[in-house]
């Protein structure tokens, strides 16, 4: 028993708003600075009303319609976020809802910029399990809503977004490896370090993140994820067909390629057009280069992301 891909959607909220919208509705920035450092040109912000389960909806039923598969089919569905709509009840069962679905074991995943992997490994072995047979996975942010709008560092960095996939069992080879870690002694370097307690908000309640060690820590653990991940697979990373890695930075995603000797022709980015989406910037990523006829059936794929925790995990798969 195998897991295979067999549909992919995304969904982002409103109109691109580009960096000199930024400036204009106030933020310290200029559009230069953001592009040379990030390479992010615009990004997706949700409206108010509009909640991670809302993003998730709208790229579940793009990905349930590539899959030819009603809602009702689905018997798992896991949520990667790190912005739910409530405390509890989880996102995964918000989304459940307004599927339409009922009885399918459902919850979220929290990674921050790695959950989708983690969810896609998790949902991988549920399937191979022989428990379950149809899974739907999916990533979704509402980032704006945990920004500071007067840290210039951060806030240009991150966007709203959704992605998912459905996950079936198959008699072939789909996900061909998986590898996923945590190391929590970097808590620090990025965080949400508040909380609500008595019903107020106590500590920190927005992203705050040390740059330069982000960017040291995820590049080193990139290339050494990416490698994990092919040994077990038995796969060399140069016969990788496609790299989709977490869209954070370009200049980490570079340094990733370069360390792995694969040319940017070999790497999906959508970084300058969404931001970073944390969890659903992976699978956004995959949709953009199915649609587009990037990646083929038959193509060796590695997904790869790292986020705060810190978490860091990768996916190959023959899409």
């Amino acid at each position: 028993m195998y897991a295979r891909i067999t549909g992919v959607g995304s969904f982002l909220p409103g109109q691109p708003v580009s960096n000199n919208d930024l400036i204009q509705r106030g933020v310290d920035t200029n559009d230069e600075w953001v592009v040379s450092r990030t390479g992010i040109k615009a990004r997706h912000l949700a409206d108010p009303g509009c909640t991670s389960s809302d993003l998730a909806f709208e790229a579940s039923r793009r990905a349930l319609a590539a899959a030819a598969i009603d809602a009702g089919e689905i018997d798992l569905i896991i949520v990667a976020t790190s912005t739910p709509d409530f405390i509890f009840p989880s996102t995964a069962c918000l989304l459940q809802s307004k599927l339409g679905n009922q009885g399918a074991m459902a919850f979220d995943v929290q990674a921050v910029c790695s959950g989708f992997v983690y969810a896609l490994t998790i949902a991988e072995k549920f399937i191979r399990s022989g428990s379950h047979k149809k899974a739907l996975v999916i990533g979704a942010e509402v980032f704006s809503r945990i920004l500071d709008w007067e840290d210039r560092a951060t806030c240009v960095l991150f966007g709203d977004g959704a992605g998912a996939v459905v996950l079936e069992a198959s008699d072939k080879p789909g996900i061909l490896a998986s590898a996923a870690h945590a190391d929590g002694s970097y808590n620090g370097i990025l965080s949400v370090p508040g909380n609500i307690c008595n019903g107020k908000v106590t500590g920190d309640p927005f992203l705050r993140m040390d740059g330069q060690s982000v960017f040291k820590f995820a590049v080193r653990v990139l290339s050494e994820i990416a490698n994990e991940c092919c040994a077990v697979a038995g796969v060399a990373s140069s016969e990788v067909d496609w790299l989709v890695p977490h869209q954070a930075n370009i200049r980490i995603i570079e340094s990733t390629g370069k360390k792995l000797g694969l040319g940017m022709d070999k790497i999906i980015v959508t970084v300058d057009i969404h931001g970073n989406t944390s969890a659903a910037s992976i699978p956004l990523a995959l949709d953009v280069a199915v649609r587009d006829g990037r990646i083929q059936r038959g193509q060796k794929v590695l997904l790869e992301g790292v986020g705060g925790g810190f978490t860091w995990g990768a996916v190959l798969l023959e899409f």
